[in-house]
């Protein structure tokens, strides 16, 4: 079963539940699924599908950061519900050990010794990443590996 006809099934499981927060944050997903498709006229897959999820909870954590330094806990609330729905519909993650491991191996095979050195690096990591890690993290542990 491809990922947007499962979401697709969670709404429709949403709404006879009524569970009507649920039930918002998946139209939302399906929602930019659908505008996605239309802007550039193609069907997503799973890999395109995630994207989307992707993007959408890096949106919902920078609202939680900003409801928070506004002292408005309901609305921050609202999007960790938010981003607790959208996160089942991503694959499993790597763990950091791997992402070290997928990291060094890159930096072996770029030559990559130095800071200037990191978008190189970033650009062979990115297809490998994409999707499997947060990218913010991994340009956390580059740094850090390149002695930022």
């Amino acid at each position: 079963m491809s990922l947007k006809v499962r979401i697709n099934d969670d709404m429709k499981a949403a709404m006879r539940a009524k569970e009507t927060a649920r039930l918002s944050a998946l139209r939302l997903l399906l929602a930019a699924i659908k505008q996605k498709e239309v802007d550039e006229r193609i069907e997503l897959d799973d890999a395109a599908v995630v994207a989307v999820v992707d993007k959408m909870l890096k949106q919902r954590r920078d609202s939680v950061s900003q409801y928070e330094a506004a002292q408005r806990f309901d609305l921050a609330n609202a999007e960790r519900f938010e981003i607790e729905v959208l996160s089942a519909y991503k694959p499993a993650g790597l763990s950091t050990e791997q992402i070290v491991a997928i990291i060094d191996e890159a930096v072996t095979s770029t030559g990559a010794i130095g800071p200037a050195d990191m978008g190189k690096l970033m650009a062979v990591l990115k297809p490998q990443l994409a999707g499997k890690a947060d990218m913010a993290e991994v340009s956390k542990l580059v740094k850090s590996r390149l002695g930022n």
